[in-house]
């Protein structure tokens, strides 16, 4: 048999309809919970490194990967409405493309959310420790150093992915809640930068010397931010898990983009009206515009904030690798222990991907080890978008929520803005990736073309 073979989309919607979750998102929860995704590590440090390379001109920065991102998240959202699964990419490309290429996709993005979390999870930790030196504690080096520096290892960055997991494990009600309350932190924390800062803007600062690093500096921002909107196609995974999802998820992706955008564009303003762009190259530029103006306690209200609001993003990238991960097991093309869940009705994995990504983020140095998950989300983004071309004439009159206007150009605007942003990945990041799927092709052959329930 091919490896080749494709899932109908009536098994599909089988598997959906045997309600192994419970059924509790709502259109709102997603909206939070895409927004925790997205607004994290992003607005908290990418603003700033963007902001330094373009200058004011940062703002089309924003809008022209917002505006590629924007067009793959219409792709998701008709897609992620015609075929509520959690599986989301994975599964997409199951019925469009084939199995090995959907196994293959799935098996990076498990890989990409699962270091994606420990990273953010890393810069939780720096954020903490700053945090807690500001009120006069101080973790002791060695706990905050890896072993191959000569340290026990981040232990904060551990604990927390610990905690998360812990969370994750008590069901979606549990976790929604938990997501909910530090989103609305987050969120808070950007409004009051915002307002703050929007009373020391000098507008010549915009003015004097608008794009100083001309188009290409504009393109060089864009291709660093649009890494900041990674996540939003972690909505689609809890597809299983939410009321009504055939419209709830199409809405809340389209708002979660709209939302995002919006506050980006607004940060970047804020920064570069402030302080000139030149001083913005620091990792925890909002705080350090704050200082700049004297507002050194509104800058640790922020500090406070971004320590809350960062345990969102590593809630939900791990929520996202644990439902595919359970997705594809269920598929047969993992393990089927994968597949079990606790009394919460949650995925037993759930432990097993939290201490994974424990172990990362404690002991061992991520570094473009963490640019998988940029690779595996502009090759999902890619072929997401050529997938809805493909649904759109083999399965015209299939029950949508939602339908991508301009079909099939706008579809095919976001394949080749994602090929090109291919060109901006490192030699270093591909030979990574590269090796990521020599694995996935091993336990391919080895184990998931002969358990596959296709066979």
């Amino acid at each position: 048999m091919s490896v080749f073979r494709k899932k109908s989309i009536d098994s599909i919607l089988e598997d959906a309809s045997k309600k192994t979750f419970n059924p509790t998102m709502k259109t709102m929860d997603l909206v939070l919970f895409g927004i925790g995704a997205i607004i994290g590590s992003g607005i908290l440090v990418l603003t700033g490194k963007a902001s330094s390379e373009a200058g004011p001109a940062v703002v089309f920065s924003f809008l022209i990967a917002g505006l590629a991102c924007c067009l793959a998240a219409l792709c998701y959202a008709e897609l992620a409405s015609t075929i509520p699964s959690s599986g989301s990419t994975y599964t997409y490309l199951y019925v469009s493309v084939g199995e090995i290429i959907a196994y293959l996709v799935g098996w990076v993005l498990i890989g990409g959310y699962v270091l994606t979390s420990a990273t953010v999870a890393n810069g939780w930790s720096s954020y903490f420790s700053r945090l807690l030196a500001g009120l006069g504690l101080e973790i002791p080096t060695k706990f905050m150093t890896l072993p191959n520096a000569g340290g026990y290892g981040n232990m904060p960055a551990l604990c927390i992915v610990l905690l998360i997991t812990f969370i994750l494990s008590k069901g979606t009600s549990s976790s929604k809640l938990v997501n909910n309350l530090m989103v609305a932190a987050k969120v808070g924390i950007v409004i009051l930068f915002i307002i703050v800062g929007a009373f020391y803007v000098e507008p010549t600062h915009w003015t004097n010397n608008f794009a100083p690093t001309g188009f290409s500096g504009v393109m060089l921002a864009a291709t660093t931010v649009f890494f900041a909107y990674l996540g939003f196609d972690a909505i689609s995974t809890s597809a299983e898990e939410t009321i009504n999802p055939e419209k709830a998820i199409p809405r809340a992706i389209i708002i979660t983009m709209i939302v995002c955008t919006a506050f980006y564009i607004l940060v970047c303003l804020i920064l570069t009206g402030v302080v000139p762009y030149t001083e913005l190259g620091t990792g925890d530029a909002l705080a350090y515009v704050l200082e700049a103006v004297g507002q050194n306690k509104v800058a640790g209200v922020v500090s406070l904030g971004a320590v809350i609001g960062l345990m969102a993003g590593i809630l939900s990238f791990m929520y996202a690798g644990i439902r595919i991960t359970y997705t594809v097991a269920r598929d047969g093309l993992l393990p089927k222990q994968l597949t079990k869940v606790n009394k919460n009705k949650v995925p037993s994995v759930t432990w097993g991907i939290g201490i994974l990504t424990a172990v990362l983020a404690g002991f061992l140095p991520l570094g473009q080890l963490a640019d998988l998950a940029n690779v595996a989300s502009i090759i999902s983004f890619a072929l997401v978008s050529y997938t809805t071309i493909v649904f759109n004439k083999k399965y015209p009159d299939l029950k949508r929520g939602f339908r991508v206007p301009g079909m099939p150009y706008l579809p095919m605007i976001s394949i080749v803005l994602f090929v090109a942003l291919l060109y901006s990945i490192t030699l270093t990041t591909w030979k990574i990736f590269i090796v990521w799927i020599i694995v996935g092709l091993v336990i391919y052959y080895v184990f998931s073309y002969k358990n596959s329930k296709l066979k």
